[in-house]
């Protein structure tokens, strides 16, 4: 039995939540979307999109680790690509961010979709080097954590999105001079 054997519950959990959850997500959106008022696209590519990405992170991580890998080498080269190409999404989160105008970030909004966000996909990027170095047991602890983180950064953004929409929901959009 390889060391990821061990994990399969784990990610049969935490990989379903992020199913439901991103479907949960899009019923959301579907409600919002007769709101009075409106967002722009860059402000939903700052702060919607990357609660998705997240999710869908977490179900690419869950369905890797679950599969039957007979050695470990490969699983961790995929999570290492999965962990760079979320790193570089961060980057680009942050520049969204700073981008849109409807909305000023407070710190809670940096936290929760840039720094946290970057600190998992950075565990996960580092796995190969952590397996090959240390121990593939290291490297799937850290993997883990930060799915797991991941996916609750996924639900507070989206609960954070859901409650911004309804304590703006009564108000209307400026009229253009």
């Amino acid at each position: 039995m390889t060391p990821i054997g061990g994990w399969e519950n784990f990610y049969v959990i935490v990989g379903s939540s992020a199913a439901a959850l991103t479907g949960l997500q899009f019923v959301v959106m579907a409600l919002v979307a007769d709101l009075p008022q409106r967002r722009s696209a860059r402000t939903i590519d700052a702060f919607a999109t990357p609660t998705m990405i997240h999710f869908g992170a977490v179900l690419l991580l869950s369905a890797i680790l679950s599969a039957p890998w007979r050695t470990v080498a490969v699983p961790m080269l995929l999570c290492t690509l999965c962990g760079a190409s979320g790193l570089v999404y961060v980057i680009i989160v942050a520049r969204r961010t700073r981008a849109q105008n409807d909305y000023t970030p407070v710190f809670e909004d940096w936290l929760f979709h840039v720094w946290l966000p970057a600190a998992a996909y950075l565990v996960v990027a580092a796995a190969l080097y952590v397996a090959r170095t240390y121990a593939a047991e290291a490297a799937l602890f850290g993997i883990a954590t930060a799915a797991f983180l991941l996916l609750v950064i996924g639900i507070h953004n989206a609960w954070d999105t859901v409650t911004y929409l309804v304590v703006t929901r009564g108000e209307q959009p400026p009229n253009p001079p």
